[in-house]
């Protein structure tokens, strides 16, 4: 291996491991401004600087068009960076949760949750979750929803209309559950999908 190719595989790990810091230090400044941990409020408008310049350097501030965005975006969810380094233990975040309302021509409503094969198909749904709730773009978001509910259509043939809800699972605090408080939900996001069309037979 010659000095000049070694210096070209230095320079893309190096590339590499900025990103992840960048991601990692963005996501974690995100919760640390949010005043969810043990932290002192004041410091909270310094992380929340934090967390904007490192979107800038990650070009998330940039036109959804721009082609240095579009790079840095394909480049970190091909290798995986963009999910997994947000993780902060202080601020646990509330469970995801998506319910498909399914309504039919007489008038019948069910309701259905995502069904999944196995844990491994479970920890898996919990990450889409997660990557849906950031996506800001809302075409790509309304397009991963509509694929969702196809496959409702699937199981549910006569159904005219279903409804995604998606949206988080709140738990009170101790101070809160013991004067009553209860478990709530917090909507997010809400389409309306009808049937694709069938085609019509002779």
């Amino acid at each position: 291996m010659t000095w000049k190719t070694k210096r070209v595989y230095v320079a893309f790990l190096g590339l590499h491991f900025a990103l992840v810091f960048l991601i990692g230090s963005q996501q974690a400044m995100s919760v640390m401004s949010q005043g969810a941990t043990l932290l002192p409020p004041a410091w909270d408008s310094f992380f929340s600087r934090g967390e904007d310049i490192a979107s800038a350097a990650l070009g998330q501030d940039l036109a959804f068009s721009n082609p240095f965005r579009q790079l840095i975006a394909a480049y970190t969810y091909s290798a995986g960076i963009e999910t997994g380094y947000g993780f902060f233990a202080p601020s646990v975040v509330p469970a995801r949760k998506m319910v498909f309302e399914i309504r039919y021509d007489n008038g019948r409503v069910e309701y259905e949750l995502p069904g999944v094969g196995g844990a491994a198909t479970g920890h898996r749904l919990t990450l889409l979750f997660e990557n849906i709730e950031r996506i800001r773009y809302e075409p790509l978001r309304k397009m991963m929803f509509k694929m969702m509910a196809f496959s409702i259509w699937r199981e549910h043939p006569e159904a005219v209309q279903v409804r995604v809800v998606f949206g988080f699972v709140n738990t009170p605090t101790i101070s809160e559950f013991q004067n009553g408080k209860s478990t709530w939900y917090e909507v997010l996001y809400v389409y309306d999908f009808s049937p694709p069309r069938r085609p019509v037979g002779p």
